[in-house]
This record gives structure tokens, sequence and C-alpha cells, in this order.
């Protein structure tokens, strides 16, 4: 019963974790957001590489599946716009999050998980949210608000799949998110700064081709 009742509480968590702290309530009338240009990737497969002072991971951006959302993510990190920036919010065995522009700046420490919103449409899926998916995070009750703001899942969440678009899945240093998840919390604020100190697009790594059969 106790372990039954822990996992609903980590899942209870997680969905309040991907809101952004202090959002205003909703205005009668929703803003829609601006919708994003056709998605161009002609750069074949890609992943990034994220680095911060607990080691780095790598996460495959999954184009296929939310192919603006990757090419605003790309665009994003291409440009520095995620290096400086913390994970903000920490649910331990939940999620971290991370990607705020704000969080760049410590006097703005009351706004962390309000910035960047607002500038992707949803691009939901099937996929099921389990451990090591990237996700992007939205404003309470407006699908159609995700921006540069991104979670990362550290135990399976089916309550939150279709909910939030799933563009990425880590495939190494899943060890490092952890640690990051490990970070003592004040409720679900960290205690210390996990920056991100770069993020970097690069092509994905070919899987190695398998040993031609011997000619018999």
């Amino acid at each position: 019963m106790r372990g039954a009742l822990g996992v609903a509480l980590v899942l209870g968590l997680a969905v309040e974790a991907v809101r952004p702290a202090n959002a205003a309530p909703p205005a009668p009338v929703r803003r829609r957001a601006v919708p994003s240009p056709a998605p161009v990737l002609d750069e074949g497969p890609l992943e990034a590489v994220l680095e911060t002072a607990e080691g780095s991971f790598v996460i495959r951006l999954l184009a296929d599946v939310a192919p603006r959302h990757v090419r605003h993510f790309v665009k994003t990190a291409r440009a520095g716009g995620f290096d400086g920036t913390t994970f903000h919010r920490i649910v331990p065995r939940g999620i971290i999050q991370g990607g705020d522009p704000l969080s760049k700046d410590p006097a703005k420490k009351a706004l962390y998980g309000t910035g960047g919103l607002g500038l992707l449409k949803a691009e939901f899926s099937t996929r099921p949210m389990t451990r090591g998916c990237v996700a992007a995070v939205l404003r309470p009750r407006d699908p159609d608000s995700a921006g540069n703001q991104f979670f990362v899942v550290l135990s399976d969440q089916p309550s939150l799949t279709g909910k939030f678009t799933i563009f990425g899945e880590v495939t190494a240093g899943m060890d490092v998110v952890d640690r990051i998840g490990e970070t003592p919390v004040d409720g679900d604020k960290p205690q210390r700064h996990v920056v991100i100190q770069k993020v970097t697009i690069r092509a994905l790594a070919a899987a190695p081709s398998p040993s031609p059969s011997p000619v018999p």
C-alpha cells in the first residue's frame, strides 16, 4: 500500500512540476501560440549533448514525432539560448525541468518557470512517457504554449502520456540525469544551481554495421 501511495505521489508531483512556478491565471480569452514555420530538417537525424557540472548526457531528437519542437530546440541550442540556463525545478524520482531563459539571471529567481513559453503549438503523440523521455513544458490548461522549457523524465509517468509533446529521449548519460535529480530541494526548487553549461547539436551517431556472415 505504501509503495502504491509513493508512486501516486510522484505522478501527482510530476504533473505539477511541469507547470511553471508563479504562473498567472489564464486570461478570459486564450492567447493562441504563434504558428511555427514548416519544419525543415534536411540534415538527417540529430542529437543534442547537454554539458553540466554533473557531467554530460545525450538526447536523441525525434523529428519524426515532433518536427516543430525539434526545429525550435535545434535553433535555440545553436544560438546559445540554453547555455547558462539552469534546471530550476526538480521532483525527486519524477522529473528535472530546465531551459527557462530567465534562469540565467539569479535576480529573476521569483520568475523561474515563466520564461520562454507560448512559442509552439502542441504535437502530442501516443508515445509513452517513460524514463528518459524529453518533453516540452506547458502553461497550465494551455496545450499550445510550449517553447524553450523542457523536462526529462526520471521514472515512467504513464499519467502524462499524450498530455505533453515528447520530442527527444536520453540515449547516454542517464546516470548524470539521475544525479541532477538527486540535488537537494526545498519543495521542488533545487537548493543549489544546476547549470546547463552548453548544448551542442550534432549528427546522430550511426549504429555500427553488423559483421558480414562468413561465406561457407
